[in-house]
């Protein structure tokens, strides 16, 4: 399934490393790309739980980051960058709400089931560099924008106790 969603996970994972770019070099760069790949595959695979949302995301396309430039105040331009068509707006509100806050990260990785303590270790449990490098991505007031545009939604997804009529 994830091969599936690995057009959105890396296009979603392209438009916050652009938004909330690392500070410092291309070491910086990396770890912060690692995360916001790591935060995307997490909140792509909770958004898409099975092959045919996954399938039909892949039919019907995500819907871009239109709205998620215009919150960000980013020019994204007409420079035919065709990979923000494949940036899903929910993916990446999840994306930020995990990588701002390290308990809700802990939750849905385990609500993926599994240990993903290994596969997500720079999400669940950054260490200084990690911090360093996305401390923009990570920062709760500035990725507020974008994180509470779908915050609800994640977190219904994560409570068990959530009924699916509201």
């Amino acid at each position: 399934m994830q091969a599936d969603l690995s057009p959105v996970i890396a296009a979603t994972a392209q438009w916050l490393t652009r938004s909330f770019p690392a500070p410092g070099g291309a070491l910086a760069a990396a770890l912060c790309e690692a995360q916001a790949r790591q935060a995307a595959t997490v909140a792509a695979r909770l958004r898409y739980p099975t092959e045919m949302d996954a399938a039909l995301v892949g039919l019907a396309g995500p819907g871009g980051s239109g709205r998620l430039d215009w919150v960000t105040g980013a020019d994204a331009g007409d420079g035919g960058e065709g990979w923000r068509t494949w940036v899903d707006e929910v993916v990446a509100s999840w994306a930020v709400c995990l990588l701002a806050d390290a308990r809700l990260a802990v939750a849905a990785v385990a609500a993926l089931g599994g240990d993903g303590r290994v596969e997500f270790r720079r999400l669940v449990a950054p260490d200084e560099s990690d911090r360093g490098a996305a401390a923009l991505l990570r920062h709760p007031d500035l990725v507020d924008p974008v994180a509470g545009l779908h915050r609800s939604a994640l977190l219904g997804r994560l409570d068990p106790d959530a009924t699916l009529v509201t």
